[in-house]
């Protein structure tokens, strides 16, 4: 007999439902901003976090928690899928005036631009190394981890991207305005890669569980698997550059 089958094999789960999870959250953010002034606004908004818990997750109706091991809590304490260590968000708007009364056409042409840009930037967030079957056998096939290694304790690429506007009201007679814009998302074509995201975080698979026995001495093993070679290696990747041009009349 196996000595790792179940004691009743015709016995299934039985799931428990409890909201006796615990967590720590550290948090530290800072910002500064310059109101309108001169033609020039800017904002600078940082943020640390490191945050732990022992399967916070979210636990979708339906669908089992990914708790690996019932009978010791603990053994499931690790980073949270909020665990974003650094993010960094900058903005800024500056209307263009180069020219004075004394070149009116210039003046026309060029004066009352309004630029604004958004940089937002940020760490990897965390990615837990999970294997595909049911390695402990407990009809749960979303909960198992890479053998000796803690939830979420891989960290997946991070993120950066910048964002230009650029407009311009003309008036053309009372109560009838012309705005022009331009828009570039991602303007300068960062690759940001990306993870999946599951309803329970974020999630890889490190290896495929391959079903069969295994023998070591007098031992019986149910199984054995086999390393993932594509382990955080990316599939997908956020939006590209966009950029859009717009024309809006309003009276």
């Amino acid at each position: 007999m196996n000595p790792l089958q179940r004691p009743v094999p015709g016995l299934g789960a039985i799931n428990e439902f409890d909201s006796a999870a615990s967590s720590i959250y550290h948090g530290l953010t800072i910002s500064a901003n310059r109101r309108m002034s001169s033609g020039l606004y800017f904002r600078l908004a940082y943020t640390w976090v490191e945050a732990f818990d022992d399967v916070q997750d979210a636990l979708v109706a339906g669908s089992p928690s990914n708790v690996q091991n019932s009978y010791n809590p603990n053994a499931d304490w690790g980073r949270s899928v909020t665990d974003q260590r650094h993010r960094l968000v900058a903005s800024t708007i500056y209307e263009l005036n180069p020219f004075d009364r004394s070149h009116e056409t210039l003046r026309r042409l060029f004066n009352h631009w309004k630029v604004a840009t958004i940089v937002s930037a940020g760490s990897g967030r965390p990615v837990n190394p999970t294997i595909a079957g049911d390695p402990n056998q407990d009809d749960n096939t979303s909960n198992d981890r890479l053998p000796g290694v803690p939830r979420n304790a891989y960290t997946g690429p991070n993120y950066a991207s910048t964002e230009l506007r650029l407009t311009r009201h003309f008036l053309l007679r009372e109560h009838f305005k012309l705005e022009l814009m331009a828009e570039s998302f991602n303007l300068f074509n960062r690759d940001n890669k990306r993870v999946t995201i599951t309803d329970s975080g974020f999630t890889g698979s490190a290896g495929e569980f391959v079903l069969g026995e295994a023998r070591v001495g007098a031992t019986t093993y149910p199984g054995y698997y086999t390393t993932n070679p594509n382990f955080l290696v990316p599939t997908s990747a956020y939006a590209p550059r966009q950029v859009q041009l717009a024309l809006k009349c309003k009276f």
